[in-house]
């Protein structure tokens, strides 16, 4: 069972930057934190869950929604066993539950919720105009 825990989502004025943070609880990875690939999904009232932005387990590889690329950044830290997502012009589009993922397979931004193995359990972001 793998835990993860959203933390840094509050409200923001259009234009401004947040920083997601995302925890995994040490103790229960089946195997090292730093093999799984990471990510990002957000999701609005009545919405599915959406893709944001995703990190291959080397930390090299990241893709990013369309709607997003050149504002946000993904991240990761495997000694600290944390993922980020740096938010920069934020839109009030931009305004959601941001939750943080783990998968055994590579996420990709064709990537449907249903098929994410870990899921943590959201931060809040609100974007004013």
């Amino acid at each position: 069972q793998v835990q993860l825990v959203e933390s840094g989502g509050g409200l923001v004025r259009a234009g401004g930057s947040l920083r997601l943070s995302c925890a995994a609880s040490e103790h229960t990875f089946s195997r090292s934190f730093s093999t799984y690939h990471l990510g990002w999904f957000r999701q609005t009232p009545g919405t599915e869950r959406e893709f944001v932005a995703a990190i291959a387990w080397t930390g090299v590889t990241s893709v990013y929604a369309d709607s997003v690329k050149g504002r946000f950044t993904i991240s990761r830290d495997n000694a600290k066993k944390m993922v980020y997502l740096q938010m920069n012009s934020l839109k009030p589009e931009d305004t959601a539950d941001y939750y943080c993922v783990a998968d055994n397979e590579l996420i990709t931004v064709d990537t449907r919720p249903a098929f994410v193995d870990y899921w943590g359990k959201g931060t809040h972001v609100t974007v004013s105009s």
